[in-house]
């Protein structure tokens, strides 16, 4: 393949590679990159929010580099290699006299663009959609054993990317139903499912923790057109910046004339209709639709080439667009180029100020998982996060971070209550406060139980309640106490209340290690009209409430 590339191809790809190996080294880290990172250092085969291969790649790129670059390294050269493999996908028999275009349109996409050198779930999954692009499109003309096992191995890489890959082999089969009777793509499914099956076994390990979260547990809002819908067609826009009015003309305007392009044009509706669909009952992330990007460099591609007078047009958005880019790029390294304050600015300051009070005490973090692997990362110390009743779960919810503090002086940071001493500015004007914990003691990991996923509200009931101990270590009762988090029909935290909890036996004080406790309590009032939803918390006395119990459904 590489042979064949012409040799300004060549000399592009090379530009590309080293604007964006010098970008992933001196741009600080996003929040969500550290986050990743801290899965790195404990691979598995998944995490609270998303499948491994994120993790498996920063592991990856650590092994060249330290650094920001150790992180993002794995990032560069799959954007690389996925303009090659989109490059090999097009078969216009013009194509090698529009090198130059073909970079316009790639490099001009916002997102394909920050892919380039930022690590994230999308990064593989941008990649594997490019490759199964290529072997789908070989596998129709010529379907074979070994095409249809490659086919099977890089959907299950989709999947261990990101759950959202799912659309783009659900659509992709829907542009050619022929597919379910195709042995050769039964097998493909076959060697995908045993590839995948690794994480099948995690997810039951872990009570299928990542799909509760992503279906049911997940907060969301009331529906707002503005905040929904609008905001939907404004990720749109965003995608393709200045190009974008030409970028959906010449999606409407290009015609399928074979099995492949029509997968193209499936694959870009799909995830379309499929989001736009979502935005009338939950706020469509940009990141979310940016699949549609490889299917759209190709088909915008193609119908340039053809048709003169929108390429002028596209061309001159697309170079305007990409210098804009390069700007803002320049931005995220050098703050008062940048037109906000943004992720990748001040962190290793705040970090500084924090390490140079506490030195090597660990640091926990309340309800932060974008903080803790922050602070981790640039200054070499541990960090967890505490997650509580009024934030949500993530990775520190199901690791053993926790018991690694247990017991040891630890310095507590939240940002909600101010503390005498400490006080650390960011650059975005916000600030958060710690003090000391001399003897830190958490049991996030208890777990609540309730025999009922719904219950009346009615507040002269008794409920029944366990208490399980996964713990190596017996607990005191007296050292536990209870609350409730009430919660609307969004699954937004609203009131906490605290609960009086009873052992159903009087005599019982412990609560021994593996072992469950019974418990009687009643829901107490809440200033809170219709609550949707309760949750049990559980905690030390000295801390807030945990994430103990799922939401019960009130009705």
């Amino acid at each position: 393949m590489l042979k064949k590339l012409p040799r300004l191809f060549f000399f592009l790809l090379g530009a590309i590679l080293i604007i964006n190996l010098l970008q992933a080294h001196f741009t600080e880290l996003i929040f969500d990159e550290a986050y990743y990172w801290y899965y790195a250092k404990n691979l598995d085969w998944g995490y609270f929010d998303h499948p491994p291969m994120v993790a498996w790649l920063i592991s990856l790129s650590s092994l060249f580099f330290s650094g920001e670059l150790g992180v993002r390294f794995m990032s560069c050269l799959l954007s690389i290699a996925t303009l090659i493999i989109l490059w090999a996908i097009i078969d216009h028999p013009k194509k090698r006299d529009y090198v130059i275009h073909f970079f316009v349109v790639a490099f001009s996409m916002t997102l394909l663009n920050a892919y380039g050198f930022f690590i994230l779930p999308d990064t593989p999954l941008l990649f594997f959609t490019a490759l199964f692009l290529l072997i789908y499109k070989r596998f129709l003309v010529a379907p074979s054993t070994i095409l249809a096992t490659i086919l099977g191995v890089v959907m299950a890489a989709l999947m261990y990317s990101k759950y959202h890959a799912v659309l783009v082999i659900v659509f992709v089969v829907f542009s050619n139903l022929k597919l379910i009777k195709n042995k050769y793509a039964i097998l493909a499914v076959i060697v995908s499912f045993a590839c995948y099956t690794p994480h099948f076994l995690w997810l039951y390990e872990n009570d299928f923790v990542s799909i509760k979260y992503h279906l049911f547990e997940r907060p969301n809002q009331a529906y707002s057109f503005n905040k929904f819908t609008l905001g939907y067609f404004l990720n749109l826009m965003a995608i393709f910046g200045l190009t974008f009015p030409l970028a959906y003309y010449i999606l409407y305007k290009s015609k399928s004339k074979g099995l492949f392009e029509r997968a193209l044009k499936f694959l870009t509706y799909g995830v379309l209709l499929f989001f736009f669909v979502s935005s009338f009952s939950k706020r469509v992330q940009t990141q979310w639709i940016i699949v549609i990007s490889i299917p759209m460099v190709i088909i915008i591609f193609n119908y340039l080439v053809d048709n003169m007078k929108i390429r002028k047009w596209f061309y001159g958005l697309g170079i305007t667009n990409i210098v804009i880019l390069l700007y803002l790029r320049v931005g995220l390294i050098y703050q008062p180029l940048f037109p906000i304050v943004f992720e990748t600015h001040g962190n290793k300051e705040w970090v500084s100020r924090l390490e140079y009070d506490v030195w090597d005490i660990p640091v926990v973090f309340e309800n932060s998982y974008r903080n803790a692997p922050m602070y981790e990362f640039y200054s070499g110390r541990k960090a967890i996060s505490l997650n509580n009743i009024s934030y949500r779960k993530n990775q520190y919810s199901i690791d053993n971070s926790e018991a690694s503090m247990q017991n040891s002086r630890v310095f507590y940071v939240t940002p909600y209550t101010p503390k005498e001493g400490f006080a650390y500015p960011r650059l975005n004007g916000k600030l958060f406060y710690g003090e000391y914990i001399v003897n830190f003691e958490s049991f996030r990991r208890l777990r609540v139980i309730l025999e009922e996923d719904e219950l009346p509200y009615n507040l002269d009931r008794t409920i029944e309640m366990k208490l399980y101990n996964p713990y190596d270590i017996n607990i005191p009762l007296n050292k536990l106490k209870f609350g409730v988090a009430y919660l609307n029909d969004y699954k937004e935290m609203r009131d906490i209340q605290k609960i009086n909890a009873v052992p159903t036996d009087s005599n019982i004080l412990m609560l021994k290690s593996n072992d469950t406790v019974n418990f009687t309590f009643k829901l107490p009032k809440t200033e809170m009209e219709d609550p949707g939803y309760f949750r049990i918390g559980v905690s030390k006395k000295n801390l807030p409430y945990g994430l103990n119990g799922d939401n019960i459904k009130l009705n």
